[in-house]
């Protein structure tokens, strides 16, 4: 009988969902966190760095967590950049060409993941590979009936983790051995996300971020230190020369007291002066400050947008470029982690429930970035390129405009019914004027109340039955070229060049008519309001 093998290949063996692997390394969870950031200085900071090169992660991943919690803007940027993640729809895809079991494992996995409470803290755990370079997530398995399912995902600090020797690139549990222990098949969802190519110690923020957040500490120190002494005016006590220590020794005291007690006591023979503050300026420390926040937002945002909107604002091209350099990263980010949850969860739940071994036709988790398009620059343009002939799939407008298809016998919009036309007469299509004409024609005896009327409209319909056959013949054509043209200019020849025209003597002798029906019309009417 075949084996059982993760995505990595390695088999899994009777009893490995039973019980966490971290829960026989008691060790690990009575570790006391560390604070390198205090005191860090660049000779220190240096040695952080190299050792996490040699596989020790340990210093590194606690300096990263301190930035974290002492720097509100490294905690901002990063929150901003996993929350536009978990924020996003996601479904189970097929693979390609699937056949009708991969279809029903994709309905079923999908079922499972959407029954998951806790799935969108799982995704923004995972996510704290973006700093730290990787995030461990811990799977406890559960049977509910004939399934196993995914209980919950502990994350796990990344200070229990340690590289290989060998390779310098695997992860694996510290368990007081020089290469640590493996990690058990099925038993994590382990996300490793690239902000940079190269070992696993190197491919998070953490590396780029400590640098501006050093420099940043001192510059703060400075300033704080810069408040307190040009901050307050400087006190000055006067002793005369022949007074004791312990006179002196009181003067001090009250010296140093005054400036936060406000009040004092001393000799009367002494005294105290107020000399004005120190001149300086508190702009040096604070642009130190700026420029390293922007380059820790560049560093995770990729913009400075957030800082420059409130100090005075940016322009609008600046600002979309800045949106779209956002969104790219925000779909790189997408990518990293669907295909981890694809590997780390949805194949696990597959293999096991299912006995699928194949990861190649696994289905696929996959988050909907898709962006809205104008509605309004759509719903202007769409009926203009339909009507001059250009075939456009409704499932594209669909998708574009992130409208979803209706489902059967579902209710849909639609724009009001126009009224019913004029019942059709053996005459070609009736005019406007002669359907007004119409209504106002008939009388109960069956006579016409305005002849004079009725033969202008008759004239009207019989130009429009001359001229339609005429209209159609060039309409056609034109219709054609227009689609045919890949330019504004070459619409205009092709409909300069090669359409028919309307006949120049049709037109004449058919306004003519019209003409001197209208004529011969009048001059009756004001014949007979003469005479009467």
């Amino acid at each position: 009988m075949a084996k059982l093998v993760d995505q990595f290949g390695q088999p899994l063996e009777s009893g490995t969902l039973d019980q966490p692997q971290t829960s026989r390394l008691t060790t690990l969870h009575r570790q006391v966190a560390g604070h390198p950031s205090r005191g860090i200085n660049p000779a220190r900071l240096n040695s952080i760095l190299e050792s996490a090169e040699q596989g020790n992660l340990i210093s590194q991943h606690e300096l990263f967590r301190d930035m974290e919690e002492r720097d509100g803007h490294v905690f901002s940027e990063l929150s901003k950049r996993k929350r536009a993640v978990i924020k996003l729809n996601w479904d189970i895809v097929p693979p390609r060409n699937p056949s009708k079991e991969e279809e029903n494992l994709t309905a079923y996995v999908k079922e499972l993941l959407q029954d998951m409470s806790d799935f969108e803290d799982m995704q923004f755990d995972a996510l704290d590979g973006i700093g730290h370079g990787f995030s461990a997530l811990e799977l406890q398995w559960q049977r509910i009936g004939s399934d196993w399912t995914v209980q919950c995902a502990n994350h796990r600090p990344q200070t229990w983790f340690q590289l290989d020797l060998e390779t310098r690139n695997e992860l694996r549990l510290r368990d007081s051995s020089p290469d640590g222990e493996k990690l058990q098949p099925f038993g994590w969802m382990l996300h490793i996300h690239r902000a940079m190519s190269g070992y696993t110690a190197r491919s998070g923020l953490a590396r780029v971020l400590v640098w501006p957040y050093l420099f940043k500490h001192f510059s703060v120190g400075d300033l704080a230190e810069f408040l307190d002494i040009y901050g307050l005016p400087l006190r000055i006590g006067k002793f005369p020369s022949q007074a004791t220590e312990t006179e002196k020794a009181t003067l001090w005291r009250a010296v140093a007291g005054i400036g936060h007690n406000a009040a004092g006591i001393i000799p009367a023979s002494m005294a105290i002066e107020f000399q004005e503050a120190a001149q300086g300026s508190e702009k040096p420390f604070q642009a130190m400050i700026d420029w390293c926040e922007k380059t820790q937002s560049k560093a995770i945002t990729g913009s400075t947008l957030g800082m420059d909107t409130g100090r005075g604002g940016i322009g609008e091209g600046l600002s979309n470029i800045q949106n779209e350099i956002r969104l790219d990263i925000r779909d790189s980010d997408c990518k990293q982690l669907a295909g981890t949850i694809t590997r780390s969860l949805i194949y696990p739940l597959l293999a096991i429930n299912k006995g699928w071994a194949d990861i190649r036709r696994c289905p696929r988790f996959v988050y909907d970035t898709l962006e809205a398009e104008d509605l309004k620059t759509y719903s202007d343009s769409l009926p203009k390129l339909v009507s001059i002939g250009m075939k456009i799939p409704t499932q594209w407008a669909h998708e574009k405009l992130r409208i979803p298809q209706p489902a059967d016998n579902e209710d849909v919009l639609a724009t009001q019914a126009a009224q019913p036309a004029t019942p059709a007469t053996d005459k070609p299509k009736a005019t406007t004027k002669a359907a007004l004409a119409a209504l106002s024609a008939s009388q109960s005896d069956g006579k016409t109340a305005f002849p004079d009327q009725d033969a202008i409209d008759g004239a009207l319909a019989d130009l429009d039955a001359t001229l339609q056959p005429q209209v159609e013949a060039w309409l056609k054509p034109a219709v054609e070229a227009l689609t045919k043209a890949s330019t504004a200019e070459a619409a205009l020849e092709l409909l300069a060049s090669e359409n028919p025209l309307v006949a120049d003597s049709v037109l004449i002798e058919a306004v003519a008519r019209a003409m001197f029906i209208a004529e011969l019309v009048g001059a009756d009417a004001v014949l007979q309001e003469l005479g009467e």
